[in-house]
């Protein structure tokens, strides 16, 4: 399903003042919108997220204001995630001792996958229980500390409390990305936790036990993805199925749980292309109806980094150049645009419960800056300049 035309155009997005603007007005959105306690909203105006802040967004947000070299905004959300972690010790702790005791405690008192923005967690009903956010915080600090040579003792605790929170939860069922399937184990959920947990652990920065703690499950999850997470050369949506979803490819780039140039990477991003990719736009999965089942300019951009990470930087330049043609006024990027509806009648039923999909979305800006500092895209910035990619961790 890959637009061939756009193969043999590719556009210098090196040199296109439409890419560098979008960057500048993202990173300038993400900013102003930024709490003073450091939270990032998920939109600013979108009625079922506005005033709340996703660990997962959040974190992928983070490391983007860290590559651009913005390290204050990156570290206040660190420290709003911490808060989040250390203020809920007692609970942490308490859902640790029944797991390793036999009794897990139920879904709906697990941590939450979003927060207010004051680090509540507020009273409206949502598909709370996820397990990715948390290995996608440990990420993105590791990534930082390598980056700019970070010490990580001020969020020593929280690291601790994730550590044995992950440890002992990640192969329990729980709701994906999209907040859908919580009867499943999501490989995409597998994937973050496993990347957090080890590259924390590579880190050299926290305990010999910490640190062995979570490689080991690091490992342990590892080998479960290649056992049931695996069909026909590529990773799977979840444990015991043939089919996919695009989140999959960010574990082979910005995540490092597959090294790039693998088969399985090469299998994965193959799949991605031919069944979910169309003009360069990429769908979440073939059988999504949310708002008609649109394409989401950030998983264009987690398509570019992993074809960036796997060599192809001719595709990744395409896929940043669509990307920046779905940017609506003031440069703003969306959730995602309704160029080809996977489902088309689910449209309007979406936007009469919440109106309009969200936009601006903070996490496609993100992602549209993580690309183009991947492919080298020069811009004008009041901020730092954007610093160099962290070390790839060692698998």
């Amino acid at each position: 399903m890959i637009d061939k035309s756009m193969q043999s155009s590719t556009v210098a997005c090196n040199g296109d003042p439409a890419v560098r603007s979008i960057v500048q007005a993202g990173i300038r959105l993400i900013l102003e919108q930024q709490t003073p306690g450091g939270a990032y909203p998920a939109s600013p105006s979108f009625s079922a997220y506005a005033g709340y802040c996703w660990f997962r967004d959040g974190s992928y947000i983070a490391d983007a204001m860290s590559a651009s070299g913005h390290i204050e905004s990156a570290e206040r959300f660190f420290d709003w995630c911490s808060n989040a972690l250390t203020s809920r010790a007692g609970r942490i702790r308490r859902i640790a001792a029944e797991s390793l005791a036999g009794r897990p405690v139920a879904a709906d008192q697990m941590l939450p996958t979003r927060f207010t923005l004051d680090g509540g967690e507020g009273s409206d009903d949502w598909w709370d229980f996820q397990l990715d956010g948390y290995g996608t915080w440990l990420w993105a600090l590791a990534e930082h500390s390598a980056r700019h040579d970070r010490p990580l003792e001020r969020w020593a605790e929280a690291i601790d409390l994730t550590v044995d929170y992950l440890s002992v939860s990640w192969q329990r069922p729980c709701y994906d990305w999209w907040e859908e399937s919580a009867q499943h184990v999501h490989v995409s959920t597998l994937g973050c936790i496993a990347s957090g947990l080890a590259s924390i652990a590579q880190t050299g920065l926290i305990g010999k036990s910490l640190s062995e703690r979570a490689a080991s499950t690091a490992h342990e999850i590892r080998r479960r993805v290649q056992n049931e997470g695996v069909q026909d050369g590529h990773l799977t949506k979840w444990l015991g199925t043939d089919t996919v979803d695009a989140s999959l490819v960010s574990l082979i780039a910005p995540m490092n749980f597959l090294p790039p140039h693998s088969p399985l990477s090469a299998g994965t991003i193959a799949v991605i292309e031919e069944q979910l990719t169309v003009d360069n736009g990429v769908h979440r999965y073939l059988a999504d109806t949310y708002y008609g089942g649109g394409q989401w300019p950030l998983l264009s951009c987690f398509l570019g980094l992993a074809h960036a990470a796997s060599g192809n930087r001719t595709r990744a330049h395409e896929l940043l150049e669509w990307t920046a043609s779905t940017a609506g006024a003031n440069d703003e990027l969306p959730e995602q645009v309704d160029h080809h509806l996977l489902d088309p009648d689910h449209l309007q039923p979406w936007n009469e419960r919440w109106g309009s999909s969200a936009n601006p979305l903070l996490w496609s800006h993100a992602m549209f800056i993580r690309l183009a500092i991947a492919l080298g895209v020069p811009y004008d910035t009041a901020g730092p300049t954007p610093a160099p990619a962290a070390k790839e961790n060692a698998k």
